[in-house]
């Protein structure tokens, strides 16, 4: 299992905006980048990851808002190129789902060459990844000595994906669990997309479990406002498999859909009726 690191602390936006940078790149490896969009871009600030293999790339979701993702995007594309002294690499730009803070850059990568846009569509998602029954079947991407398992997880949205990456053993788990307020759109769909990721990973090393967006503080049990740009006490972005099986639990114990606050996030259902 191949190893990485985080930063000590992530930049989130501010406190003051004229200086903060647009992104901040962390190489957790040689082969995995964790990009994260500022707050002063766009408050909900979300992680995109850009992962290596030996024949391709893979980045997961384009960010928020009005940004320069693919400018970003290229330029660490570049960067890995003259370090492994190669000339190109085809980039396929797929998503976690299909919301638009995650989907935003989209049009920066549709038709370029050498790049792959997984369009955020059920059929098109499903022929890529070649997915055979949704959302029960799985799908792959193998990258070139590098394979990422995807696995549907409808609930927070119809397209929501989690991807398994064999090599480093992580779990990027979108917007269905982070340290922060889980929107839960299709409660009985959400409890059992759960019930499938604890099956998946029945049995496999799971080093972390990787969301899109930290919106939890520091503190148990408090998450920042929305719309907050700048937090400076914010939760550590990875969470473990602990706490994918405290969501099970938690989902199974409820009687009927409602909001139930955690110590590391928010189980938040957008219809209690």
């Amino acid at each position: 299992m191949r190893a990485g690191s985080f930063p000590a602390h992530w930049l989130t936006g501010g406190p003051n905006c004229i200086e903060a940078p647009a992104w901040q790149v962390h190489e957790y490896n040689p082969d995995l980048y964790i990009i994260r969009e500022s707050g002063c871009t766009n408050y909900e600030k979300p992680f995109l990851y850009l992962l290596f293999g030996d024949a391709k790339a893979l980045l997961l979701d384009t960010g928020a808002g009005q940004t320069d993702v693919s400018h970003e995007v290229m330029g660490i594309v570049a960067k890995w190129l003259q370090r492994n002294h190669r000339e190109s690499i085809p980039l396929v730009v797929a998503h976690s789902h299909s919301h638009g803070d995650h989907v935003a850059g989209d049009s920066q990568f549709r038709g370029q060459a050498n790049v792959t846009l997984v369009e955020p569509a059920l059929a098109a998602t499903k022929s890529f990844f070649a997915i055979d029954r949704w959302p029960d079947g799985q799908g792959q991407a193998d990258l070139g000595n590098r394979v990422i398992d995807v696995i549907p997880i409808p609930g927070h949205d119809p397209l929501s994906l989690a991807y398994y990456d064999r090599q480093t053993g992580i779990l990027f788990t979108g917007d269905s669990l982070y340290p922060g307020r889980l929107y839960v759109a299709d409660f009985p769909a959400f409890a059992a997309s759960t019930d499938r990721l604890v099956e998946f990973t029945r049995g496999k090393i799971v080093t972390h479990l990787l969301g899109c967006h930290i919106e939890q503080t520091a503190t148990p049990y408090l998450d920042y406002p929305v719309g907050t740009k700048y937090q400076p006490q914010e939760h550590e972005l990875a969470l473990g498999r602990a706490h994918l099986l405290e969501l099970q639990t938690v989902l199974h114990a409820m009687d009927k859909s409602r909001r139930m606050a955690m110590r590391d996030y928010t189980v938040w259902p957008l219809n209690t009726k």
